[in-house]
């Protein structure tokens, strides 16, 4: 399994993970079992995908047959919008961790540097983007005030390694001012319609780990109804000559792009087929023209922006 070793604590994140954003409660505890089965070793959950009571399911039953032990796996969460305030952050992830049924997560991230109205989670849960009139509510939270408790979860054992998700950088060198403990990883979109390489750049200098998201643009949007219009990168041109040209799927292309700059990736599929070969992507390289090829494609084209659902939340801006 390839992987990359982080700063801090030196412990080897998987390269390629599975990402359970869309993974059905009905399919999920199968999804995680069989892709242990197959060989992958990192789930990428969130609070707010509200499938991870089922993908702790998968993984006990793998655990219990023998396939992996607890920590052959790498578990990664988030915390959500709604908890950033200081008497939430540990109550969220201990609340997570007993969904998974875990005592502790390898990666716990801020999911979105956005801070909304608590909800608790007796009354709505996930508690998504909206309040409980449908409105969106922010809350003046500063983020230090979050990334403090962030802090003390690593020094608690309940995450060995805390990180950023959709922060850009001037967020990320805000953060380097007072952190205790420094973001190991980065979690943001990235694919050849947004190659975000100036972001890319400076996590390297700070040696923080980067997982791209959204790896194959617009096809996880499209049922959302949020693709923008673009066309499936799986379907692009650039990106089905290259495939072509190296016996691989588009997929496979789209993930190796990735994986060549040093990002770990974290692909979904519920094709069984699919998800073998997604973690088939270490397995070759691409030629220095392909990788400017596919990077050439980019329009800078983001797709997961909180601008779409309120304009006051304009983080990306």
């Amino acid at each position: 399994m390839t992987t990359v070793t982080l700063k801090r604590t030196g412990d080897k994140m998987p390269l390629v993970g599975f990402g359970l954003w869309k993974v059905t409660k009905e399919t999920c505890a199968d999804t995680v079992y069989n892709a242990i089965k197959e060989g992958y070793r990192l789930f990428d959950g969130a609070s707010d995908y509200g499938n991870e009571k089922e993908a702790g399911e998968g993984l006990a039953r793998a655990i219990k047959d023998g396939l992996v032990k607890r920590e052959d796996v790498w578990i990664t969460s988030k915390l959500w919008n709604t908890n950033h305030a200081k008497e939430h952050v540990e109550e969220a992830c201990k609340y997570s961790l007993s969904l998974w049924g875990l005592d502790y997560f390898d990666l716990y991230l801020v999911h979105f540097p956005i801070s909304l109205e608590y909800i608790p989670p007796n009354v709505k849960f996930p508690p998504e983007w909206w309040g409980l009139d449908g409105k969106i509510h922010p809350v003046k939270v500063p983020f230090q005030e979050t990334w403090t408790e962030m802090e003390k979860l690593a020094d608690k054992g309940l995450a060995k390694n805390i990180g950023l998700s959709n922060a850009q950088g001037a967020l990320i060198y805000d953060v380097h001012r007072y952190a205790r403990i420094e973001p190991q990883v980065l979690q943001v979109e990235i694919h050849p319609y947004l190659t975000q390489e100036a972001l890319i750049k400076y996590c390297k200098l700070l040696g923080i780990a980067i997982t791209a998201y959204s790896s194959f643009g617009p096809q996880s949007y499209v049922e959302l109804g949020a693709h923008k219009g673009a066309t499936s990168l799986l379907e692009h041109d650039v990106v089905g000559k290259i495939a072509a040209k190296n016996q691989k799927t588009p997929a496979q292309v789209l993930l190796r792009w990735a994986l060549q700059q040093g990002l770990a990736v974290i692909p979904k599929s519920n094709n069984h087929q699919r998800l073998v070969q997604n973690l088939a992507c270490t397995s070759f390289e691409l030629s220095a023209e392909d990788m400017q090829a596919i990077s050439s494609l980019n329009i800078n084209l983001r797709l997961n922006d909180p601008v779409d659902l309120e304009p006051s939340l304009a983080i990306f801006a």
